[in-house]
């Protein structure tokens, strides 16, 4: 029963942040947040996968590491979409525009 709650959660959150990615793509910023909440759940099972298997942690912290440099990424990009285009709804922002 334990086991199942270990390995339940996380996929049912990892699939939570996957239905909210999908059904709200009004805002950048929205799709933003539910990006990094299903990195967080994929977190969650890549530290219970390692702690069950007695692997180290040190590929978790990369794993971290490389999901900062992710939002770092994501927040650049929307602040340049809010300083070009005043917004962030994805309506008015047209991808064939140079």
């Amino acid at each position: 029963m334990l086991m199942m709650l270990y390995w339940g959660l996380p996929c049912f959150l990892f699939f939570m942040g996957c239905f909210v990615f999908v059904s709200n793509r009004k805002h950048l910023l929205s799709m933003l947040l539910s990006l990094e909440y299903m990195v967080l759940s994929l977190f969650f099972v890549l530290f219970i996968f390692l702690n069950y298997m007695d692997y180290s942690g040190f590929f978790s912290m990369v794993f971290l590491t490389f999901s900062v440099c992710e939002g770092a990424l994501g927040l650049s990009i929307l602040v340049s979409m809010i300083r070009t285009h005043g917004n962030d709804y994805f309506q008015s922002f047209n991808v064939l525009q140079c």
